[in-house]
């Protein structure tokens, strides 16, 4: 039933032919095959674009986090001195 026999593509032609014009047929089809071409073209570029943006992800999925810092217990605080003033310092000796 659905099989496409020999005078399918006839009885397609003389229809295209008679529709078109035989002049018209070799200017759509030269047509068609350069969108073709163009998509073809565009396709492949995208996929290519694709690509190297998966190879971009890897490169850096080579980058591991750095571990969490160890958390350590507080030093006890040495006694600070008070400030002392230069002058004044200077006075006393």
């Amino acid at each position: 039933m659905g099989a496409l026999k020999p005078w399918h593509i006839a009885v397609l032609v003389v229809v295209l032919i008679l529709l078109f014009g035989a002049k018209r047929l070799p200017d759509a089809a030269r047509s068609l095959g350069r969108s073709l071409r163009i998509i073809k073209a565009e396709t492949k570029s995208l996929q290519d674009d694709d690509r190297d943006l998966a190879e971009k992800a890897d490169a850096q999925t080579g980058y591991q986090p750095l571990p969490p810092q160890q958390q350590y217990a507080p030093q006890p605080q040495q006694p600070v001195a008070p400030p002392v003033d230069p002058v004044q310092r200077v006075r006393e000796n």
